[in-house]
């Protein structure tokens, strides 16, 4: 297949990286944290941590954990805490020590976090106080011999930090009953690992640096085997991308997703870390009036999130009259950007919503737009460097520009295989290579790929393809709608129906609204022929609609 992409790149882009530039992501930061000392790496609740604190907290958790019973080199740590101040401690403290990093959703049911745990073979775990109640019931039936425990407030200054974790346990009885008898809380990690240096390990690009599980929605969920070879290359298909937009140690980057999901993991953690950045870590991104107060209040140069986080931000008071002056960057994925919040967003902050794309498997970055970009252009991009995309049909074989098929990648970012599942990994990574991601894609004229929508979403009526993406697309831009999910139902004349379900930002909207709407843009077969309201949609916890469960 011709690389047309190639003569799309934005002038001045590396075409290529060099992936040896770093030996593992334990020595992406400990540069950082030498070259970047007595800047502010991340904060949190009113708290900052400088680089300098980061190496020395990280360098103590390192040595706490290499002093346990039974730990050997590249054992399993889980991490099971939303975004604070003791999470990229955690990340770091565990790559120091010469172990693996199992991110893991702190709302996880039971059976999920057995799961999990079980499978990784996790001998640690370190969890916030709010949702042990949950290990509490599993723990017996997994491999961790070790629990590290924390409170919400337990590194924020003195007085926040008692009042914080008062208020949580005792006031909004955020902490459930649960009993771990044998855990260390994380401060006493700390400090127990203070009394002796960390032992520095060798670890190289083939070596697992994360363990990220994926495909919990549609399946068992699988651990993604991303080596410290895949973050590194990622971190600098990104660093690359946006090189000329950023200046080091003057960024300031929202970090809003959680740091357990492998988009801001990557995007905003690594990536800016490398150039001396801060981190701004929300811990609650749902509470969006609290979340715009905050936004208020620092002079942020980057956000990262998904289409519903932006959303969301655009319909909540006082957003509009936040300083975006200093924004040089807005980067959106983890699903579709629909059209309406990305003009929306370009209107109110001056600033354009860049999409991008990428999945857990490929680390995850693998096409993004251009910065520049004067609007919207509905399409994910250009493939970052060091990567080749191309569109096969379900043969393997290569597509023309212009012909829908299946997005396949191949690139120094694809990860290793999935832990333990050797028969997944060989049907996910064809022998040459290519990582087949199981979107329906076509590349344009100018080189750009656009994703149409997921293989197993897409809606087949009377034998013609019906996407979801589209059909949201078209109905979100109408005014009285906050959000949509569009799925198939089953039907005995056409096989299947489109049916739309949807919250309401004008309570006056009717079924009759939404239909006519759509007939002025769709096709007669794309038309939902249901019409659902609802209070809101089921999502993941980055914000991600749940099509499955709406199917459900």
């Amino acid at each position: 297949m011709e690389k047309t992409w190639l003569k799309s790149y934005p002038p001045g882009m590396p075409k290529t990286i060099d992936a040896d530039a770093y030996r593992s992501v334990t020595e992406v930061f400990e540069q950082a944290a030498t070259k970047y000392s007595n800047s502010p790496a991340f904060t949190n609740m009113g708290t900052t941590f400088s680089y300098a604190d980061m190496d020395r907290l990280t360098s103590q958790l390192a040595s706490y954990l290499q002093q346990l019973p039974n730990m050997r080199g590249g054992d399993r740590v889980a991490v099971m805490m939303p975004n604070v101040l003791q999470n990229p401690i955690a990340i770091f403290g565990i790559l120091r020590g010469g172990f693996t990093v199992v991110n893991t959703n702190p709302l996880y049911t039971t059976r999920e976090l057995k799961h999990q745990l079980s499978d990784s073979g996790a001998k640690v775990i370190i969890v916030m106080e709010n949702f042990c109640h949950t290990l509490t019931e599993v723990i017996d039936e997994t491999s961790i011999q070790h629990v590290i425990t924390t409170q919400l407030g337990d590194l924020l200054k003195f007085p926040k930090s008692l009042i914080v974790n008062l208020v949580v346990k005792h006031v909004k009885k955020m902490v459930p009953p649960f009993s771990l008898p044998d855990a260390v809380n994380f401060k006493t990690a700390l400090s127990r690992g203070a009394r002796k240096p960390h032992i520095p390990v060798e670890t190289n690009h083939d070596d697992i640096a994360f363990l990220q599980y994926t495909g919990g929605t549609t399946g068992v969920a699988k651990g993604a085997m991303l080596t410290h070879g895949n973050m590194i290359a990622n971190m600098l298909q990104a660093s690359a991308w946006i090189s000329d937009s950023v200046e080091e140690n003057k960024e300031i980057i929202i970090t809003a997703l959680p740091l357990y999901h492998i988009f801001s993991l990557t995007a905003n953690c690594l990536t800016f870390m490398k150039v001396g950045a801060q981190n701004y870590l929300i811990t609650n991104p749902r509470d969006m009036p609290n979340f715009v107060k905050e936004l208020q209040n620092v002079a942020f140069t980057a956000i990262t999130g998904v289409n519903t986080l932006f959303n969301g931000l655009l319909n909540t008071p006082g957003f509009d009259q936040i300083d975006f002056s200093g924004l040089k960057l807005a980067l959106g994925g983890g699903m579709a950007v629909q059209k309406p919040v990305a003009e929306r967003w370009q209107k109110v902050t001056g600033t354009p919503l860049i999409e991008a794309y990428g999945l857990t498997e490929t680390s995850p970055a693998v096409c993004m737009n251009p910065l520049n970009l004067p609007e919207f252009n509905g399409s994910i991009g250009l493939p970052v460097p060091s990567t080749e995309v191309s569109i096969q049909d379900e043969n393997g074989k290569l597509l023309p520009r212009g012909e829908v098929g299946e997005l396949c990648v191949r690139g120094p970012q694809v990860m290793k295989g999935y832990w333990q599942r050797e028969d997944d990994t060989r049907e996910a990574i064809t022998p040459d290579g290519w990582f087949k991601t199981g979107d329906l894609a076509k590349m344009d004229a100018a080189g750009y790929f656009r994703i149409v929508d997921r293989l197993k979403d897409m809606i087949l009526v009377s034998g013609f393809n019906v996407y979801p993406n589209e059909v949201e697309e078209i109905i979100a831009g109408h005014e009285g709608v906050l959000e949509v999910g569009v799925i198939g139902k089953p039907d005995e004349e056409s096989g299947e129906i489109v049916k739309a379900v949807i919250v309401k930002k004008d309570q006056s909207l009717t079924e009759e609204d939404v239909i006519e709407h759509c007939r002025k843009s769709l096709t007669g077969y794309k038309v939902p022929k249901i019409i659902e309201f609802r209070a809101e949609l089921p999502k993941t916890n980055v914000g991600k609609i749940l099509r499955r469960e709406l199917r459900d």
